[in-house]
């Protein structure tokens, strides 16, 4: 996204350095970015990837992104995708952002971990909800399996920040599971004016 962002949550803000709620309290992650505004065409496209099953958007989202990550200059060497809990993935039968997250990586050359990070408990969907509910539904769901990303710096990779709960969540597992670092990166940012209701 264009314009000056905060410098962890990437939130959009009038000038540079840390916004007011992270001033207050720093997310676990190094930093969040995203590529583009929760705005057509993209939001069009995640809707197309996520329910009505166009897999074949993840490649073509993924390939537009890479410069954009590249040009961020983190010094990643494993990608993680938020994963969905084992329920969802049954019914919907693909986690979409493993769709993005793996071509992404590959265009990087980074490992990908697909199962290293994992949902325990099924949750709510977050759409409508605040953003103390939206903290509470998501804390403490995510656990780490293995060891693959002990003492490795790690990119964590979802469709659509919103508050970050999601990231900060999943950022605290893989810290507690051994990362060392964790950087956030999202394909869109749902930004005030949309409201809550639209990731």
């Amino acid at each position: 996204m264009d314009g000056n962002v905060c410098d962890s949550c990437g939130s959009p803000q009038p000038r540079r350095g840390l916004c007011e709620a992270c001033r207050l309290e720093r997310p676990p992650y190094q930093a969040l970015r995203s590529w583009l505004a929760f705005d057509d065409p993209i939001r069009g496209a995640l809707h197309h990837l996520k329910y009505r099953r166009d897999i074949g958007l993840g490649d073509a989202i993924a390939a537009q992104m890479a410069g954009f990550v590249r040009s961020l200059g983190w010094p990643v060497e494993v990608v993680i995708p938020i994963p969905l809990s084992e329920a969802r993935r049954r019914e919907r039968g693909y986690n979409q952002v493993g769709l993005i997250a793996r071509p992404l990586a590959l265009a990087l050359g980074y490992r990908y971990a697909a199962n290293a990070l994992v949902r325990w408990r099924n949750t709510h969907s977050q759409v409508g909800l605040s953003r103390e509910q939206r903290r509470e539904n998501v804390r403490g769901v995510f656990r780490v399996e293995g060891s693959r990303i002990r003492g490795k710096i790690a990119l964590l990779v979802d469709d659509v920040a919103t508050t970050g709960s999601t990231l900060n969540s999943g950022a605290e597992a893989l810290l507690s599971g051994g990362a060392l670092q964790v950087y956030a990166l999202t394909v869109a940012r749902a930004l005030p004016r949309h409201g809550l209701s639209h990731a």
